[in-house]
């Protein structure tokens, strides 16, 4: 029986062939329309459908409303819904059955700006608050996130919060005041008097104008929790002048008087005296506003510009007004009155503007301009008794330069006697001085001469002594040399004996004897061997030589 082996293979290429189809179908299906690019700058948006229809009876509930989607561990999805967390760029493929996407741009905080979130997804929160703690993809509660974003690039979810970005500082005015808010920049010189819109549970802080301020810098400030009023800080001036009147070269014009002319007008301060004249002053003021004043102010006033209108300028107009009018207009020129009223003023500014809780560095009335009608007949008054006072002082000069004449004559006098008595005095020194010296000369010349003698003496001593020394030092000399020849002789014996040993010390050190033996006539035989004995020796010197005498060849023998 045979067996056919082709249906087999047929069968299992076409199962090859389909397999091929549906995966490269399902490629094309997954790369057309499961494929989604997501370019730099965007993050893709997911929302999950769950199953089209129910299979073996399991489908997802949607998630409750204004909630996000949860997700186990895995990020799979537990609900149907809208996810919290969105994908950033790259390829990503989701089955649209399942799936629904969008590409979203993320959120650009440029430099200097800041945003403000809403979350509007958690819970709703109590009545009256409308603030949410916590950041992105934590809050709680839905409202207006307490945290402000920073300068950065955020992937938020478009459905769970609403951003809004504020450029800069926001500036809103109220009543004139200026309430700041967004980025907010504090200059050096100046500080930020915060005021909050709501408490704040995690600080402490509570509704209200807070006591500490903020330094000079860059403050990221939320505008629907809180508004900073920037207050300048330290002194500052305000002067109130009066207006003169001048001539058309620009040179003050003056009254009759000599003094500047006022011109009629609502310029400087203005006051009645109390007898009714018209005083006008110049008023200079140096107050100013410190770091721990700003916030109480703030409180009491509403702005700085405020508290120039409501408590500095009325306090200077009532100050002066109260003590001017208590005094006559002549009495403004008197000196001690002036001053009395000036320091008066002073006084009270400074006490006022403190218990307002201002600083006051200088109160000062710089200028009173008295009425012509009133000044004129004072100050000619005061020059007649001026030129009564100068005549009176001019007699006494002349009687004081006679005085003084008179004196130069008797000290030029007294100079005089006092050289004399001077002259006299140093002749009488000089005499005594050279009297002293002849007197010193003469002692010395005494005291020299005895002094020579004596060394003459001692001379003469010496030179005895010298002599009698040197006479016993050559007797001792001769008689140790005495006694040394007579120690030797005794040594040896007897003076032959000692002469020969004398001798014998001065032969040089290489002297050879001989001993020659000869009998009667014998003289030519021993004369023979002295011969040859002499011979041997020189032999021996001309073969060795000798290192005192060497003999060299050919000399004479």
């Amino acid at each position: 029986m045979s067996v056919d082996f082709r249906r087999p293979r047929r069968l299992i290429s076409l199962m090859i062939g389909v397999a091929l189809l549906a995966a490269l179908g399902f490629e094309v299906f997954q790369w057309t329309y499961c494929y989604w690019y997501v370019e730099n700058g965007k993050s893709l948006l997911l929302t999950y459908k769950g199953l089209p229809l129910p299979i073996l009876g399991f489908n997802l509930e949607a998630a409750p409303e204004g909630q996000l989607a949860e997700v186990d561990e895995d990020g799979r999805p537990k609900q149907k819904g809208i996810l919290a967390e969105m994908v950033g760029p790259g390829r990503h493929f989701y089955f649209p059955l399942f799936w629904e996407c969008e590409k979203v741009p993320d959120v650009l905080v440029e430099p200097g700006s800041v945003a403000i979130v809403i979350s509007r997804v958690g819970k709703k929160q109590a009545t009256g608050q409308f603030l949410v703690d916590g950041d992105i993809g934590q809050t709680e509660y839905r409202g207006t996130m307490r945290k402000l974003l920073g300068p950065g690039r955020y992937r938020i979810n478009p459905k769970a919060y609403e951003v809004t970005v504020i450029k800069g500082e926001e500036v809103k005015k109220t009543e004139g005041q200026e309430k700041r808010s967004g980025w907010v920049l504090i200059k050096p010189g100046y500080v930020g008097v915060v005021t909050n819109l709501t408490d704040n549970p995690l600080t402490k802080a509570v509704t209200g104008i807070q006591n500490n301020v903020l330094p000079p810098g860059l403050y990221p400030i939320n505008k629907e929790e809180q508004q900073v009023d920037v207050v300048k800080v330290g002194y500052r001036e305000k002067s109130i002048i009066t207006k003169l009147l001048t001539q058309p070269d620009g040179i003050m014009k003056l009254d009759q008087s000599g003094e500047p002319t006022v011109m009629n007008d609502e310029s400087g301060f203005e006051f009645k005296s109390d007898d009714g004249f018209q005083i006008r002053i110049d008023f200079t003021a140096i107050w100013g506003i410190m770091p721990d004043q700003a916030a109480d102010l703030i409180r009491k006033f509403g702005d700085e510009d405020a508290v120039e209108d409501k408590v500095v300028m009325p306090q200077i107009e009532s100050i002066c007004q109260n003590h001017g009018r208590k005094l006559k207009a002549a009495e403004f020129l008197d000196g001690k009155i002036r001053q009395t009223y000036q320091d008066g003023v002073s006084k009270d500014f400074a006490e006022v503007l403190d218990g307002k809780g201002l600083s006051v560095l200088y109160g000062l009335v710089r200028n009173i301009y008295i009425p012509q009608e009133v000044r004129l007949p004072i100050q000619q008054g005061y020059i007649a008794d001026e030129l009564k006072i100068t005549r009176e002082q001019q007699q006494l000069t002349a009687m004081t330069e006679a005085d003084l004449r008179e004196a130069e004559e008797k000290v030029k006098l007294q100079t005089e006697q006092i050289r004399v008595e001077t002259e006299k005095l140093v002749a009488a020194k000089l005499a005594e001085g050279q009297k002293t010296a002849a007197e010193t000369i003469a002692e010395t010349t005494k005291k020299v001469a005895a002094i020579a003698s004596k060394t003459a003496e001692i001379d003469k001593d010496a030179t005895v002594l010298l002599g009698t020394a040197k006479a016993k030092s050559k007797t001792l000399s001769e008689e140790a040399k005495a006694e040394k020849f007579q120690l030797a002789v005794e040594a040896f014996g007897s003076g032959q004996a000692y002469n020969q040993w004398v001798f014998a010390q001065g032969l040089p050190a290489d002297l050879e004897l001989n001993l020659i033996y000869s009998g009667e006539g014998t003289l030519w035989t021993d004369l023979k061997g002295f011969g040859d004995a002499m011979l041997g020796k020189q032999s021996k010197q001309l073969q060795g030589g000798s290192p005192q005498n060497p003999i060299r060849p050919g000399a004479n023998r």
